[in-house]
């Protein structure tokens, strides 16, 4: 299923028909004369002397959504860009460092950013003006798009040097401001980590968690920073906001409680009012950080959120070929959350009366409800409380509960589905496959082992040819060299799904992807990644992303497979290249670290080397699967495990060879545990008890 397309309205398809994305097909009837970033549009821009209008956005942006209806649809507004602009129409999930580099300019003009975004460029691509969404015309305190129009109009025809000069001026201000920065002196040592989570405390929100006020995004990567600095200090307050924050998170209205999954934030700081698109990074980071929530606390809220999270991205979300896609959008209908919001009279209709009134006491329904006369569902309290509001038992309030969600699941099928946008992006699905081949482990779900290693194998049979990475795949077509963002996305989930499979070809693929990665991004002098390689579009500028926005920057991610594949083969020019991009970061995670806390996992990593574990068995014996099961249920996050099966050498495993593995055996037939940590082993053990004694 794709993005829904829109209805002819008399006008006939423009050049975005013949685009794959979603997004851009959503366009295809606008009577705006769109073009899809590429030569043809910057060839007509030259030789009609005309500015581009660049237009970025994406599927499940309800703002793109309204600002097409007002402004790309009004035919006035059409027959105006078409004669005075070469009108390009981006995606930004497509096209990210189109996307990166012009928000940078934007954010840098405006002071912030977000999309749709709207920038005006010469020919030769420098920009000269940009914002994000403006009405028809003047409302909201903004300028109206008719007006904004007319006067950039009149300044490229009258004042066109003035024109010109500016967009010299900023691209030269914004390169000097993005320049690439050197490695930076001072202790690269754990008071950067202390400091982080004394930062997270400042901004802390004692009522209702997360940190600092409206709208919140969930914080996954700060409260893993968090669970990891409560397992090494102790720190009780550091385990509080962490959990508290994911406990809110899981009972507000940003959590789906029917159907699994979470929205893209809350625009309040209750986590009640969502906006409701749902994007596959956030559910990937997410799910992972609630299965280490699980580890450290056995909180089972936090296995219920995962295992519904998974089953909502594997029913809802997954491409034929076993991919997962990008996103679904906030509106259905021309609505936003008209596909999840409930009136009482409605669920009424479905439960009854009695059911009626235990459900909307524990999930906040009302006659008034709480979203524009409709209810978002969100839990009140927690299960005790609950039942002994109601003066029953927890657990028939929980079957009560089930049950009345499953039939209220049922009914919302039936309804219009929000859009969907059918992409698969690497490096999401890099993401996602790392949370599905953890589930598996820490949950011991089969189907969650499934899941990952079938989307492995479609990345790796369908999106790397040539041993190359292609950016996304939509509607049979892959198109568009991957960025440093699908490459070290993927080449963490290859590690995963190792550790999950314990097939050493996983972990071969890994080691091939971090080389192309290395060949294709690596800019020794400046000791970092650029996004981009020499196969991409070139841009008036080359970024070296290392801050950690809603999804975990490249060379964060980066940074932590080379320390950890470092590990795996005791290779020490993949653990000095991570230390050199922490270095070079090092005053980002000293001064604001809220902008940098993948990093900060990775110099956690770093700072902590991780417990090496090999186990020596037969596979999936009884004894085998007790040892494996055993680790998999501490929260280890600074680890790496290897497998040797019981009578296979190195030279007969597929694979490459893991030192870790040499010369160890099996006692007694036994599958056998071997600890090692700071460059010495611990006696071998031969039971799980032992094991978990070893890693306490």
């Amino acid at each position: 299923m794709t993005a829904p397309k829109k209805p002819d309205d008399g006008h006939a398809t423009n050049r975005l028909a013949d685009e794959t994305s979603p997004y851009l097909q959503q366009h295809m009837h606008n009577p705006v004369d769109w073009y899809p970033w590429g030569p043809e549009a910057l060839e007509r821009a030259r030789s009609d002397d005309n500015p581009i209008f660049l237009s970025i956005g994406y599927s499940a942006c309800h703002w793109c959504h309204v600002m097409e209806r007002e402004s790309f649809e009004n035919d006035e507004i059409a027959a105006f860009l078409n004669t005075h602009f070469i009108s390009v129409k981006v995606d930004r999930e497509e096209l990210p460092d189109v996307d990166e580099v012009y928000m940078t300019v934007v954010q840098a003009l405006t002071g912030s950013g977000g999309w749709p975004l709207t920038v005006f460029l010469t020919p030769e691509l420098e920009p000269f003006f940009g914002g994000t969404y403006f009405p028809p015309d003047d409302m909201y305190g903004r300028t109206g798009f008719k007006k904004l129009l007319a006067q950039l109009s009149e300044l490229w025809r009258d004042k066109r040097d003035d024109v010109l000069q500016s967009a010299r001026n900023i691209t030269t201000t914004i390169r000097s401001h993005t320049g690439e920065a050197s490695e930076e002196s001072g202790e690269l040592g754990v008071k950067i980590l202390v400091n982080a989570a004394a930062d997270l405390e400042k901004t802390f929100d004692p009522h209702w968690g997360g940190f600092g006020g409206a709208p919140k995004f969930p914080p996954s990567s700060s409260i893993a920073v968090l669970l990891r600095r409560f397992r090494r200090s102790g720190n009780e307050h550091d385990l509080y906001m962490a959990t508290y924050t994911l406990e809110h998170m899981a009972y507000g209205g940003m959590y789906d409680h029917l159907g699994g999954g979470f929205s893209r934030y809350s625009v309040d700081e209750r986590w009640l009012v969502p906006h409701f698109e749902k994007m596959l990074y956030d559910n990937a980071l997410l799910s992972t950080v609630y299965l280490e929530a699980l580890q450290l606390t056995g909180q089972p809220l936090y296995a219920r959120v995962v295992r519904e999270t998974l089953d909502y991205v594997g029913r809802d979300m997954t491409d034929t070929g076993g991919g997962f896609h990008a996103a679904e959008d906030a509106d259905s209908e021309g609505e936003e959350g008209k596909f999840y919001v409930w009136s009482k009279v409605e669920i009424e209709k479905i439960l009854g009366p009695d059911d009626t009134e235990l459900f909307s006491g524990c999930y906040g329904v009302s006659e008034n409800g709480n979203f524009e006369g409709a209810n978002i569902l969100n839990i009140r309290y927690d299960a005790r409380t609950n039942a002994q509001k109601h003066g029953i038992s927890e657990e028939e309030l929980l079957a009560r509960t089930d049950a009345a969600r499953e039939k209220l699941f049922a009914a919302r099928e039936q309804r219009i589905r929000p859009g969907k946008d059918n992409k698969v992006i690497a490096a999401w699905n890099g993401l996602m496959i790392s949370s599905f081949a953890r589930a598996s482990c820490v949950l011991g779900e089969e189907r969650y082992r499934n899941a990952a290693l079938t989307a492995g194998q479609f990345i790796r049979d369908t999106m790397m040819p040539d041993g190359g990475l292609q950016h996304v795949f939509c509607n049979g077509q892959c198109k568009l060299p991957g960025y440093l963002d699908d490459y070290s996305n993927v080449g963490a989930a290859f590690i995963d799904l190792y550790e999950a499979t314990f097939d050493r070809a996983w972990l071969q693929l890994a080691l091939r992807t971090t080389r192309t990665m290395i060949d294709r991004f690596w800019e020794p002098s400046n000791k970092s990644f650029y996004f981009t390689s020499a196969e991409h579009t070139t841009l008036f500028m080359r970024t070296q992303p290392t801050y950690d926005g809603a999804v975990p920057s490249g060379n964060s991610i980066a940074a932590m497979n080379l320390l950890r594949l470092s590990r795996f083969f005791d290779n020490n020019d993949y653990y000095d290249m991570a230390e050199a991009i922490l270095r070079r970061n090092l005053k980002g995670m000293q001064q604001t670290p809220r902008g940098y806390m993948n990093m900060l996992l990775a110099a956690d990593y770093y700072l902590h080397p991780p417990v090496e574990i090999a186990v020596v068995g037969t596979p999936d014996t009884p004894g085998t699967r007790a040892m494996i099961d055993a680790l998999n249920s501490r929260f280890l996050p600074n680890r790496i495990v290897a497998f040797k099966a019981v009578g296979a050498g190195d030279d007969t495993d597929p694979g490459p060879e893991v030192p870790l593995l040499r010369d160890k055996t099996a006692i007694d037939d036994r599958a056998t545990a071997y600890v090692c940590r700071n460059f010495a082993c611990e006696n071998p053990v031969t039971t799980p008890e032992a094991l978990l004694e070893q890693l306490a």
